[in-house]
């Protein structure tokens, strides 16, 4: 999140802003990825949690790599945000549902969503920056995955790979990957956020260049549904 000088308000008056209620309802549209705790942001539209483009910081490199969503939850609290973190209590699996709740929140907001995506060595569901709605209502949108750019998709399964900076995915909760993969790739061409290319995997269980399964962990983008409810 891009943190910027706060500009000081030349006009005092005694009416509160108007607040709105937010609830976002999300969906795992995938067949066989998860996705790890979410946080779900409500902010002022001066900042963002990613920007595709940019280079990651260490919160969201953090998140994106491990699934540690503490760094980015301290930014957004640092800077007023209203926050749920965690709505799933754990990981939300594939078809399934959850909802946050945002109480509170100031007229003319923003909403930034993110997750880690698993398995993946780097990859992240996320919204970032969409404008909240001033009018009541139902919203429906659809969100992409991106690659955070800090690591080769080497789509191998590497036990305490889920630290920043160390090479490997550090988990496939499905349980249903292969074993003994060479390595997909050993570098990083963009190391920039960016699209991810989703996985690619093969469909030797024992060898071949991924640890994952080509028929039950490729995905293409979108991978969630939001229905943002507006109150």
């Amino acid at each position: 999140m891009n943190i910027k000088p706060l500009a000081l308000s030349l006009l005092v008056s005694s009416t509160p802003l108007m607040a709105q209620e937010v609830t976002v309802e999300i969906t795992n549209l995938t067949q066989g990825i998860y996705f790890t705790p979410l946080l779900v942001s409500a902010h002022d539209a001066q900042y963002h949690l990613f920007e595709a483009g940019t280079s990651a910081g260490p919160e969201l490199q953090a998140m994106a790599e491990g699934g540690d969503i503490a760094g980015l939850l301290g930014i957004a609290d640092s800077v007023g945000a209203v926050s749920a973190a965690n709505p799933a209590e754990g990981l939300l699996g594939p078809a399934t549902t959850t909802t946050a709740s945002l109480a509170n929140v100031e007229m003319g907001s923003v909403l930034s969503i993110t997750a880690m995506v698993l398995p993946s060595n780097d990859g992240f569901v996320g919204l970032d920056s969409w404008a909240i709605p001033t009018e009541p209502g139902t919203y429906t949108i659809y969100l992409n995955a991106y690659d955070a750019g800090t690591e080769a998709n080497d789509e191998l399964i590497v036990e305490g790979s889920g630290a920043p900076g160390v090479p490997g995915m550090p988990a496939n909760p499905g349980g249903n990957g292969g074993t003994g993969g060479t390595g997909v790739i050993d570098s990083e061409p963009n190391t920039l956020i960016h699209i991810h290319r989703g996985t690619l995997g093969d469909n030797d269980p024992v060898g071949g260049p991924s640890d994952l399964d080509s028929r039950l962990h490729r995905w293409l983008n979108p991978v969630a549904r939001a229905v943002i409810t507006v109150q």
